[in-house]
């Protein structure tokens, strides 16, 4: 029993515990059971979960937006070059074995908001423009049957608009091109009608080529030097021809159970052969939305779907929770992987999820994450 003189002190200290209720609170419960799901209604070997809430910054707290150039983004980037803000909130799951929260895995298409987002700071830079034709920087590539670089803009690459044919209809996603190869792929099939919204990895194909055109560099080192580096994802990588994950890593496996760990990312290139973490995705794309790589008025052009008749943005797109949140992002497929990554139009709160598997059996369990995660819970 407490002594009158220790009383003080516990009601102190409760205090003090009360005073820590400014941070966030995770949702932990729901999205836990949902999660859990991925692994006995939709058959995943295994998954896990991150998510991050950024506090509100305290009164007069200077927030980072995004700077001129990369150097100067990559100077923001360090440590006291603002006001302390409040450290975000984590929160990591997992379901089954051999998962961690530390595992490197394949990112797929997710890859495409990193592609995106070096275009649009090319165009920040005036070193092209979203209205550019493809012929004008890849003169001859993309010409076939109905269809020529004349009179595809990168603006349609970026939001799928371009009707190119989707090259990994016909590899599937498991044999390794060359990226011209894949563009000769795309236009030996015929065009969808250009204005229509088609989703095709042959458009970030010719995105990397561009990149690759204008900059002198390859997609990968000036993703590197743009995003990777500033921001420090430092598990973050883009592995060109090496079929091996950094450690730490799980196993991936197919659909029907055949072990794809390895893989050759020449199966996707540009369109998808990144390789990330749990955290470094949710601190990509808390950057990203928060306005820390890009300038806002190319911020709001990569958010704006109306080109894509509300499909999707740049390298990202909305939905609509049933409770009538909108969070941005992208998924990724990719042999061995399935990933989600979803964020509030701030950036503020950002969760990642991923399955060791490329499939599962009940595709609706995401929707119930994510409303797990972003909706509000009654009592």
């Amino acid at each position: 029993m407490p002594t009158p003189r220790s009383i003080p002190a516990i009601l102190l200290a409760a205090t003090l515990i009360g005073l820590t209720a400014g941070r966030p609170q995770p949702a932990a419960p729901a999205t836990d059971a949902t999660l859990a799901l991925l692994t006995t209604r939709g058959k995943a070997p295994a998954a896990a979960l991150l998510s991050r809430t950024q506090p509100e910054p305290p009164p007069g707290a200077r927030t980072l937006r995004h700077q001129a150039s990369p150097v100067s983004v990559q100077r923001s980037a360090q440590p006291n070059s603002a006001a302390p803000n409040p450290r975000p909130y984590l929160h990591f799951a997992r379901t089954g074995p051999s998962v961690s929260r530390a595992d490197h895995f394949r990112v797929g298409s997710i890859t495409k908001t990193f592609i995106a987002t070096v275009v649009l700071q090319l165009a920040a830079e005036h070193r092209l423009s979203l209205s550019d034709p493809v012929e004008h920087h890849l003169p001859g590539l993309v010409r076939g049957p109905g269809v020529h670089g004349r009179t595809i803009t990168l603006r349609a690459l970026l939001t799928h608009t371009s009707g190119l044919y989707d090259f990994t209809a016909v590899t599937k996603g498991t044999a390794p091109v060359t990226p011209a190869l894949a563009v000769r792929t795309a236009l030996a099939h015929q065009a969808s009608p250009k204005g229509r919204w088609t989703y095709s990895n042959t458009n970030y194909v010719v995105l990397g080529m561009v990149i690759e055109q204008v900059t002198g560099n390859s997609y990968a080192t000036e993703a590197e030097h743009r995003i990777l580096r500033p921001l420090h994802l430092t598990g973050t990588s883009f592995p060109g021809a090496r079929t091996t994950l950094p450690s730490p890593h799980g196993r991936a496996f197919t659909s029907g159970g055949r072990d794809v760990t390895a893989l050759d990312p020449r199966v996707a290139g540009a369109a998808g052969e990144l390789i990330s973490t749990l955290a470094d995705l949710n601190r990509f794309y808390a950057a990203l939305l928060s306005g820390r790589l890009l300038p806002a008025p190319l911020l709001r052009e990569m958010l704006n779907t109306r080109p894509a008749h509300g499909r999707y943005g740049m390298g990202l797109y909305p939905r609509t929770l049933p409770c009538g949140t909108t969070v941005w992002g992208h998924n990724g497929r990719i042999v061995g992987s399935y990933v989600r990554t979803a964020a509030t139009r701030d950036g503020r709160r950002v969760v990642t999820f991923r399955v060791n598997t490329d499939k599962t059996a009940d595709p609706a369990l995401e929707s119930s994450l994510l409303a797990a995660e972003f909706c509000p819970r009654t009592p």
